[in-house]
């Protein structure tokens, strides 16, 4: 399962470019005209977008709309209905040269880096933000941040939580983390945290532990370096939330003793190898 959710996408253009013009009519009463500038940029697009390489395309993709327009202007300048009456814009050179390279991760858990610091300090995705009930999680198919369910108890997530990209646990899933810091982040965001323990966790008889980190760039927090510097209360807040937040749903969750910093980043690193073994197992394939 985890091995086919790390082959899982394969883009080859960002997610932000424009999609292009459907068909184009020449007039109410004219037959639909399958050589207009919409029509062939789409027929262009997913041909190009599909089949070759994303900076071949694009260059392709270009010249191709040159020509056309070329063509147009040759013929008369005639253009779609939609499009007449509108005067040519000047088009902007740095919007031009963001769309000519690839500059966004296509997938938060396979393409976003764990960064240099890890596995002590490493990037994380947030999925939930701190104070909701909505329970955020990854598809991993597409890579997108969809809504699993609404929480059963009257409970709500007492930290931002996500996951840690490229690592992988025995669950298949990649590692969870909490992040301890001052504001709620929206799903889908990704921030520098630093590990400062461990929650194990047994979930319906499953192990499903938990990293306990603060965010490196919040300055209430960054001090923290080990969960036995926060306030006790704190740590029974975090426990009281898994232990409750499925009993509704007549789910068993069992919470340990935290763990101290060494044993969070020992377990990072683990999952951070248990991931380089699936890419390579994949390569092999």
């Amino acid at each position: 399962m985890a091995l086919e959710a790390c082959k899982a996408h394969n883009y080859s253009f960002a997610d932000d470019q424009p999609i292009p013009l459907g068909y184009e009519e020449r007039g109410p009463t004219a037959e639909r005209c399958p050589t207009s500038v919409g029509e062939q940029l789409n027929s262009i697009f997913f041909f190009f977008f599909y089949y070759l390489p994303y900076q071949k395309a694009y260059s392709l993709i270009i010249h191709k709309f040159l020509s056309i327009e070329r063509s147009m202007e040759n013929s008369g300048g005639a253009t779609s209905g939609r499009s007449a009456g509108f005067s040519r814009v000047a088009l902007n050179e740095r919007i031009i040269s963001s769309m000519t390279r690839r500059s966004v991760a296509a997938h938060p858990w396979h393409d976003l880096e764990i960064g240099p610091g890890a596995p002590a300090v490493f990037n994380c995705v947030v999925e939930i933000g701190k104070g909701s009930k909505v329970k955020y999680e990854l598809d991993k198919a597409s890579g997108l941040i969809k809504v699993d369910r609404v929480l059963y108890s009257s409970v709500v997530y007492p930290h931002n939580y996500g996951f840690i990209p490229r690592t992988i646990c025995e669950d298949s899933d990649p590692m969870d983390v909490l992040i301890l810091m001052q504001e709620p982040v929206l799903p889908g965001s990704f921030l520098r945290a630093r590990a400062i323990g461990l929650m194990p966790m047994i979930d319906q008889g499953e192990k499903d532990d938990k990293i306990i980190a603060v965010c490196a760039d919040d300055p209430e927090f960054r001090h923290y370096t080990d969960i036995k510097q926060l306030p006790p209360h704190r740590l029974a807040e975090i426990r009281r939330f898994f232990e409750d937040y499925k009993k509704n749903e007549n789910k068993k969750v069992d919470v340990e003793d935290f763990l101290p910093a060494e044993t969070a980043i020992e377990a990072i690193k683990y999952s951070m190898d248990l991931y380089a073994s699936y890419i390579v197992e994949s390569l092999r394939k």
